[in-house]
């Protein structure tokens, strides 16, 4: 069943005959029906690709579940005028989660700004959110940034700075059963595109219990289940085939105009060899402030192989918190027998 979106535009009175069998599918599978609120934070360039990449993975892992896909934003992020026009037109301020019923929550990173999560502006509106998150939905589910913030907000766990940006496709394996990670095959891979990791054994110490790994990346998926089950991901299984190439370019450019003090490394296990090096090549010998054309062959990948993972893991949650909400609304014996 697909994925349908919850905008915040004004819709003509008369619906589409698509649109009307759609609402009585619904209906008569409401029992199937899960809600889910996209707190998306990522900056304004990477906005409406993160909404793409979580709808499209939702949409592929639905199966005969209905997912019904809301989207909000913290207000405390800086954005530009033209974002924030397309904001006001399909997002709601994250504050007003508090009055709707919500089944679970995913909660994207931010672009980070200070060395210190607590000092970034957003900080308060962001801990309130997954305050809020772990007491009123069946599951929260917290990725990059989102997780550090959680973890140093619950449990005092500081992120540490990784000496070079963790950055590229890792293999991955299951170091711990759970629902989460059924049907994860010994060929898991997961990318990754971080500054900052956590160390797996102060998570251990406070609870956290380590779903999945990487010999490189380090703790890639991890969970506790609280009032809501917690799952956090370092790595990004949302992403597209080119997101992390158009990452790179990113870096490199801003490497190039003076913007960072070093270039960056191609994402590990992504380019071929060959192009990798003619990569690096092209950051180390182009002029500072150069306008040359990156080349254009880096943003041709079309190779996602962690996409068949990130569909069963995406799987498992949901039939997971379906699962949760159906016993949560199943009366007691005492209930069913005495409530007339």
């Amino acid at each position: 069943m697909s994925v349908t979106f919850e905008t915040r535009s004004i819709k003509g009175a008369v619906a589409s005959l698509r649109e009307r069998r759609l609402r009585r599918g619904s209906i008569r599978h409401r029992g199937k029906r899960i809600q889910i609120a996209l707190v998306n934070n990522m900056p304004d360039s990477a906005l409406a690709a993160t909404q793409r990449q979580f709808g499209s993975l939702l949409e592929e892992s639905a199966g005969d579940l209905d997912v019904q896909l809301s989207l909000w934003t913290l207000e405390t992020l800086e954005r530009g005028a033209e974002t924030l026009q397309d904001i006001a037109m399909t997002y709601r301020p994250a504050r007003e989660l508090r009055a709707s019923r919500q089944d679970a929550v995913i909660i994207t990173g931010a672009e980070p700004r200070a060395s210190d999560l607590r000092d970034e502006p957003y900080w308060s509106e962001l801990t309130e959110l997954i305050d809020w998150a772990e007491n009123r939905t069946v599951s929260t589910l917290l990725s990059c940034l989102a997780a550090h913030a959680a973890v140093r907000h619950w449990d005092g766990i500081g992120r540490r700075r990784l000496a070079t940006k963790c950055s590229g496709v890792f293999a991955t394996h299951v170091v711990a059963r759970h629902e989460l990670t059924e049907g994860f095959g010994p060929g898991a891979a997961t990318p990754h595109s971080r500054f900052n990791g956590l160390d797996e054994c102060e998570l251990s110490a406070k609870g956290y219990l380590t779903l999945t790994r990487s010999a490189e990346a380090g703790v890639d998926m991890f969970a506790k289940d609280s009032r809501s089950l917690l799952v956090f991901l370092q790595g990004h299984p949302e992403y597209d085939a080119d997101t992390l190439a158009r990452e790179y370019r990113r870096d490199a450019l801003r490497f190039l105009r003076g913007e960072r003090p070093a270039p960056p490394m191609p994402p590990a296990h992504y380019f071929t060899p060959e192009l990798a090096a003619r990569l690096r090549a092209y950051v180390d010998q182009a002029p500072m402030d150069s306008s040359s054309v990156f080349p254009s062959e880096a943003l041709r990948v079309t190779a996602a192989p962690w996409r068949a993972t990130s569909i069963k893991m995406f799987r498992n949650w949901l039939a997971l918190v379906a699962r949760r909400k159906a016993a949560l609304k199943k009366p007691s014996f005492a209930t069913a027998r005495w409530s007339g």
